[in-house]
């Protein structure tokens, strides 16, 4: 009779076990370790974050790979996810972005989202353009002739960025803003909220792009994001 009952406790405790186990979400028994994938890769085919975007989070500037400290979740996600579906387009982050599950895409961001901004960030890399400069005409009062509304109108003060659909601008390399800006104005990128920048981007000159792009990535940042 005792090992009766025994051997009933064991299969009530071994039926109990397997139900809380399969109640609990995926990630809480295998949690993704965004801060591995950003310095070993994935393991699967998607290459260290850090390669490009540095162990800080904070970027190449010669090369144009991108700020990712600091953004917002949101919008490191969007970004992720259209580099997988194929609505943005870069052979780079393609390949990368399709070899990271949906989950480890979803860890990516805000793992990004919560790095402080790099001290190198907090100074200007460049020389600061004068105020009447034609990038910093653009970016802070906009060609009105031209149908181009002043790019801090979005982007907030200075380029710090404005919530998951208006990123930072400040402290992104130039490189990689023209790039973005070119890419808006020949259609290759076009996975913007109500195709609002390849509408400016179009109005916009080769050499306006450049100074523009020089002008926000002269603009130091705070250890917040934002302007001092």
């Amino acid at each position: 009779m005792n090992e009766m009952r025994r051997g009933d406790s064991r299969t009530l405790l071994l039926g109990f076990g397997l139900l809380v186990a399969t109640a609990l979400p995926v990630g809480a028994v295998h949690a993704v370790d965004a801060a591995a994938i950003t310095t070993q890769g994935n393991g699967k085919g998607a290459a260290p974050c850090m390669g490009c975007h540095g162990v800080d989070g904070g970027g190449q500037a010669s090369a144009g790979n991108p700020r990712l400290a600091g953004l917002d979740a949101a919008y490191l996600q969007k970004q992720l996810d259209d580099f997988a579906n194929g609505t943005r387009t870069s052979p780079v982050m393609q390949a990368t972005a399709t070899a990271l599950s949906e989950d480890e895409r979803a860890a990516l961001a805000p793992y990004y989202s919560k790095l402080p901004i790099p001290p190198a960030l907090m100074k200007p890399t460049t020389s600061m353009p004068a105020v009447d400069s034609v990038g910093a005409v653009l970016a802070t009062r906009g060609h009105w002739d031209q149908q181009v509304p002043a790019c801090v109108q979005c982007h907030g003060p200075a380029g710090v960025g404005v919530g998951a659909h208006f990123p930072p601008l400040a402290g992104q390399p130039a490189v990689y803003i023209e790039a973005q800006l070119k890419a808006w104005q020949q259609g290759t990128r076009h996975n913007d909220p109500l195709q609002l920048m390849q509408h400016l981007s179009n109005a916009l000159s080769a050499q306006e792009i450049s100074d523009v792009a020089d002008w926000f990535a002269a603009q130091p940042l705070d250890a917040k994001g934002a302007t001092p």
